[in-house]
């Protein structure tokens, strides 16, 4: 089983990624009640808040994931006293990520493109940011790994996403978030190029 490393990310199936992010926020939001088991997966997936897109997955898909997060080496199956198998993660392992990294990895995962202000308000339920600015570096230092890319124009607005999406799903979220950008201001006394 090879491990990936932190510095070349493996592009993840949509369901692989909405239950590692499940499994990494159920790990610091509900510690009682982690790891976690296939059902357990199964309703964090399919929850209706803090996710997008809302999912509709089976225990059958959720094992597919889960086997595929184990190949990579981002979630482990743990045998307890009990009957019932449950999962943990290894985020941080396989991601080479500190708490604040995969509680920003976490909320991409769970939410898709964000601005720096929805991550720090939205990533505050798993760690706290003092401001803007704290989350500004985390977010380049996962770019530095090559883990977040920024998806639209710098400046006020600002999206961000992880980089786990397949080659197919990363250009069509790109597109779509390219798509939602408001257009750009016409400066005053400049009018529009005629068409031709």
């Amino acid at each position: 089983m090879s491990e990936a490393s932190a510095d070349s990310p493996v592009p993840l199936t949509a369901i692989a990624r909405r239950c590692l992010g499940v499994l990494v926020e159920k790990a610091k939001t509900t510690p009682d009640s982690y790891p976690l088991s296939a059902s357990a997966l199964v309703s964090g997936c399919n929850q209706k808040s803090n996710r997008a897109p809302v999912m509709s997955v089976v225990e059958g898909d959720v094992l597919v994931a889960l086997d595929e997060l184990r190949s990579v080496g981002a979630a482990r199956e743990i045998h307890g006293n009990g009957r019932v198998v449950k999962y943990r993660h290894a985020a941080y392992e396989w991601l080479g990520v500190d708490s604040p990294g995969a509680s920003i990895m976490t909320e991409l995962l769970l939410r898709g493109p964000q601005t720096l202000g929805e991550i720090r308000s939205r990533a505050s339920r798993m760690h706290s940011f003092a401001d803007l600015d704290a989350v500004r570096v985390v977010v380049e230092d996962l770019e530095s790994k090559d883990l977040v890319q920024a998806v639209s124009p710098a400046g006020r607005g600002q999206q961000f996403a992880h980089k786990l999406y397949t080659a197919e799903e990363n250009q069509h979220m790109i597109a779509r978030v390219q798509k939602q950008a408001p257009a750009p201001k016409m400066e005053p006394g400049i009018a529009a190029a005629p068409e031709a």
